[in-house]
């Protein structure tokens, strides 16, 4: 187990074999299950909706529930789970929220106490979960507009940052809003703004772009999940609110117990990206 651990620290991913980019999404959950990818799934499955995973007991899930309807931008809602069910029929066929992640984070008091490949021995038939989009689901219409996803070609985890954006407050949840970074030249943008501004149920457009100063990151060089990326002095950083926030919101509640995805390993649903396009 991984003892007093802060929010930021991590390990490196376990070595994983190749799995093919062109898969759907039960065949990339399959391959996850199987132990035959376990790195992060940015690229994988290739238009299929991918979702950041939050698990908690259901004296608090309540209350985890109005803090995403109340923090659409970072924690846009795409499925959750009745107490105890590990399922979520509406967003894939044999789907298992306990072995379906390359990595898992598991949480008491706050406090990272493990970071295990499935969470078989942790479920507990109180437990909700919650299925909230990520970013990678717009990155595949970037890429197709010819955009490049910096950390896909330099084969590393987006970088993410706590900010000093606050979430608005549910219960005893609250803290700092997350964000993932992507440089690019000002022209595409441009663009980037122009696309993502389509998908609001998987972040949607950008928050802040340019001067990270201005929203609290004083090191670009170090993200507190993820790797860093390179940042050429034609290009700009373009940050978008990150579905990794309720784990800097869980360092802050403290919850007696919770579970999340590891950054940047993610659940790979059955639903396709242009589902969630509103053009």
């Amino acid at each position: 187990m991984v003892s007093h651990m802060s929010l930021a620290s991590s390990r490196p991913l376990a070595s994983q074999e190749s799995t093919p980019a062109t898969v759907d999404g039960r065949a990339a959950r399959i391959a996850i299950r199987e132990g035959k990818h376990r790195g992060p799934t940015s690229g994988l499955a290739p238009g299929y909706v991918q979702g950041n995973l939050a698990i908690l007991p259901r004296d608090v899930a309540g209350d985890f529930l109005q803090f995403c309807q109340l923090n659409p931008k970072p924690c846009p809602l795409l499925g959750s789970t009745a107490p105890g069910d590990w399922r979520v029929p509406g967003l894939g066929e044999d789907l298992d929220l306990r072995t379906d992640v390359p990595r898992y984070r598991v949480w008491q008091n706050g406090e990272l106490i493990d970071e295990p490949e499935d969470v078989l021995r942790y479920w507990r038939d109180d437990l909700v979960g919650f299925v909230i989009g990520c970013s990678f689901s717009f990155e595949a219409a970037l890429i197709e507009d010819g955009l490049e996803m910096r950390h896909i070609t330099t084969g590393c985890t987006v970088p993410m940052y706590r900010t000093s954006m606050m979430t608005k407050p549910a219960g005893p949840f609250h803290g700092p809003t997350v964000v993932s970074m992507r440089p690019f030249k000002p022209a595409a943008a441009i663009r980037a703004v122009q696309i993502t501004t389509r998908f609001p149920a998987v972040h949607g457009a950008p928050v802040h772009i340019g001067k990270p100063e201005m929203i609290g990151i004083r090191d670009l060089a170090r993200p507190d999940y993820g790797d860093s990326v390179a940042v050429h002095d034609d290009e700009l950083p373009v940050f978008w609110a990150c579905g990794v926030t309720p784990q800097a919101v869980i360092a802050t509640a403290k919850p007696a117990f919770c579970i999340t995805h590891y950054p940047g390993c993610m659940l790979v649903t059955d639903r396709r990206n242009s589902e969630l396009s509103v053009l």
